[in-house]
């Protein structure tokens, strides 16, 4: 089982991971569908700041796409989404880079901290296969990720 690594700052699940590589490499691996297709999903639309995109998701391949609006790109710093749907899900991300390394910082904004304990883990999983893809190795398999992490969520 893999050790959850991601903290709920208020009502926010907040996760990090860092990269040897550049930012723009980083940003390229978050912001281009054919990149974005190797670890979370491949979308179809117009990039930009206030566009609406469609988001086929990997590990829910079965599902209907989801809609996002593009709040924020601001290349190759940040880029922040509100999905179109029951659950308005906001997320934020941002980039920073120091010597050779690129830090990402993922924010998904909650309305209700107790919703953590569903997304918490499938972040986790999502930010993993970034960084598996971004090495060329395997993708990790959800099933190490929940419910395994679900309680390191819940006591958050």
């Amino acid at each position: 089982m893999k050790k959850p690594t991601g903290r709920l700052e208020g009502n926010d699940v907040v996760l990090t991971r860092r990269f040897e590589a550049p930012i723009e490499d980083v940003w390229t691996s978050i912001t281009k569908s054919e990149s974005t297709a190797r670890w979370y999903g491949s979308w179809t639309g117009t990039p930009g700041a206030g566009n609406t995109i469609k988001i086929k998701m990997l590990f829910e391949e079965d599902g209907p796409p989801s809609e996002m609006h593009i709040d924020a790109c601001e290349p190759p710093r940040r880029l922040a989404l509100t999905s179109k749907g029951v659950y308005g899900v906001k997320l934020e991300i941002t980039l920073t880079q120091t010597g050779s390394v690129t830090e990402l910082r993922f924010v998904h904004h909650l309305t209700d901290r107790k919703l953590a304990r569903d997304f918490g883990p499938g972040w986790e999983y999502y930010l993993d296969n970034l960084v598996a893809a971004s090495a060329g190795e395997k993708l990790p398999t959800f099933d190490e990720y929940y419910p395994s992490m679900q309680e390191h969520y819940s006591d958050a």
